[in-house]
């Protein structure tokens, strides 16, 4: 890493003076070079064109749109390259990771041949490059085959063409992990590209994927590099975090954002920062926020899994080489699937569908309806109830009484029209269900008495430091119910807990199932970790296809888990 950093400094620099010998003299103050960025951000493999609700855009009246697919998102980027002629590619992390099968099943090696043929100049590490570890990480980056299961996609397995960066990521040594930062050239201006994850990435991964690793605060990573490329004297900055706000709907381009860290960092980085990408909160944002020195600067997110491409056009001084802010013009381009699909990305996928077949369309299961995971004012979805009560089932011989899983888990929906692979209305492949629960996480049957299952249920309830409350509502199975409150304080939120139709009592202890991660108290379920006589099971991923399998039609259970009250 430290040649690495040092390659990364020499090159930025002799980028710099190159730069500088070529300057014209006498450029007028004025005269500017347009630049163009298009970024996209949580691709996690989708190479096909998402399903269901994953694979459509919500415009501004509430309408929505078919979007994403790797081909076509190949023919927009090329046809916005083409617009203008100094344009430069870009990614805000999570490229890989809960990965559909055809992606998956090969380590991700398809999706990072996407992003070399997309001529990505630089990423920036997301939690989900991180799901298998670091030296997974440092493969993705270097290439080589897998150390346990090979090449299996292709023959050999180059490496990512460009750095996947993370200047908050270090050893638990101080030393830094990943670069901080890159330097790129277009229109013959030298461009900083800082990249960074969010500070709290080890509660959102298993403990084992990040032992080893610390993660420093986003905007004091940024300002380092900043600082630096200040030195430098690059004046053009551009940072990739991993990290976003949540919105209150709105279209590709409207700025309904609830404001978070993601408008935080954006608002207190260095002044010298002229656009900030943003991702992991799946959201869909094109907002102008204040630096500190009072200019406006760019903040914006584009989705997730290739439905949307954030283009970000700059004027920079040709004799400053500074972005002339108030000419910045950003979108949200939508990945329409009305374009001719590029043909040379249509065969990669192809390819990868091809071999992932015999694995992937092997049917698992049937169901009546579409099983979706998005949820009423509740919380209570639909296959979070299934996956629930498939997890109960699993467990049975650990004497689990109730299960509890995680929303961020469950990745997709389950569709009843059949797809192009041709199994049919209502049948479920390993492949979908593959899509849903892609983490390979391992079931754990803990005890916990009343009081700490309360907690765990309060704890869904989460303050932020900007005063805010994250709201991640569990799925459950139909041993548990429980109602809660509107207008009740946090903490004080659950009342009316039963589990088998009997009221819980805080002394009185159930054996509950929940996987790994949850188990170590991640997404913020502290109280998991202090769970106790702690039993293994299957992954989460077989137990769902054998519930599957041995209850055949499913069809959406009714939503009477958890009531809202006033």
């Amino acid at each position: 890493m430290r040649a690495l950093t040092k390659l990364t400094v020499a090159g930025a620099v002799a980028l710099t003076c190159a730069g500088l010998a070529a300057a014209p003299v006498a450029a007028a103050p004025s005269s500017t070079t347009d630049v163009r960025l298009i970024t996209f951000n949580d691709f996690h493999g989708n190479l096909q064109p998402p399903a269901g609700s994953s694979g459509r855009v919500t415009l501004p009246d509430g309408s929505t749109v078919d979007a994403g697919g790797a081909a076509y998102l190949a023919t927009h980027v090329k046809r916005l390259r083409g617009e203008v002629r100094n344009s430069v590619v870009l990614s805000a992390g999570d490229n890989v990771g809960a990965s559909p099968l055809d992606s998956a099943l090969f380590h991700d090696e398809p999706t990072m041949a996407l992003l070399n043929e997309l001529g990505v100049r630089a990423s920036t590490i997301g939690n989900h490059e991180l799901d298998e570890g670091y030296q997974e990480l440092l493969r993705m980056q270097l290439g080589g085959c897998h150390p346990t299961d090979g090449c299996q996609f292709r023959d050999s397995y180059p490496g990512a063409k460009f750095p996947i960066l993370g200047g908050n990521v270090f050893f638990d040594n101080g030393v830094n992990a990943a670069l901080p930062f890159t330097v790129t050239v277009s229109g013959g201006v030298p461009i900083g590209i800082i990249g960074v994850t969010l500070k709290d990435l080890p509660l959102v991964v298993t403990p084992e994927a990040v032992e080893g690793l610390e993660f420093g605060d986003e905007v004091e990573a940024i300002d380092k590099s900043s600082r630096f490329l200040d030195l430098l004297g690059i004046k053009t900055q551009v940072v990739l975090v991993h990290q976003g706000d949540n919105t209150e709907g709105g279209g590709p381009d409207d700025c309904k954002t609830v404001p978070g860290a993601a408008t935080e960092i954006a608002r207190a980085a260095s002044p010298s920062v002229d656009v900030v990408f943003t991702g992991h909160s799946h959201q869909q944002y094109n907002c102008t926020v204040t630096d500190p020195a009072g200019k406006p600067r760019t903040l914006i997110q584009g989705a997730s899994f290739g439905r949307l491409l954030s283009v970000v056009d700059l004027k920079i001084d040709k004799r400053t080489r500074d972005v002339v802010r108030e000419s910045t013009k950003a979108h949200n381009e939508i990945v329409t699937r009305t374009v001719t699909p590029d043909p040379k990305v249509a065969a990669l996928v192809d390819e990868a569908k091809t071999k992932a077949a015999p694995i992937a369309n092997e049917q698992v299961g049937t169901i009546t309806a579409d099983l979706v995971r998005a949820a009423p004012a509740s919380g209570e979805s639909p296959l979070g109830d299934v996956i629930a009560d498939a997890q109960l089932s699993a467990t049975e011989s650990n004497d689990a009484q109730l299960a509890i899983t995680n929303p961020g888990g469950i990745r997709t929906d389950l569709t009843y029209a059949g797809s192009s692979a041709g199994e049919g209305d209502g049948v479920v492949t390993y492949g979908e269900a593959f899509a849903v629960q892609p983490f390979s996480n391992i079931m754990q049957t803990m005890t916990l008495t009343g009081a700490q299952l309360k907690t765990v249920l309060e704890q869904q309830w989460q303050p932020q430091p900007d005063g805010s409350v994250q709201v991640r509502i569990l799925q459950i199975s139909s041993t548990l119910h429980y109602s809660w409150s509107r207008s009740a304080a946090v903490g004080s939120k659950v009342s009316d807990i039963t589990v088998a139709g009997e009221p819980v009592t805080d002394d009185a202890t159930y054996r509950v199932s929940v996987n790994n991660f949850l188990a170590a108290g991640g997404d913020g379920f502290a109280e998991f970790a202090n769970g106790t006589d702690i039993a293994g099971g299957p992954v989460d991923l077989d137990a769902f296809t054998a519930y599957l399998a041995a209850n055949p039609g499913i069809a959406p259970p009714a939503a009477d888990r958890i009531t809202v009250l006033p």
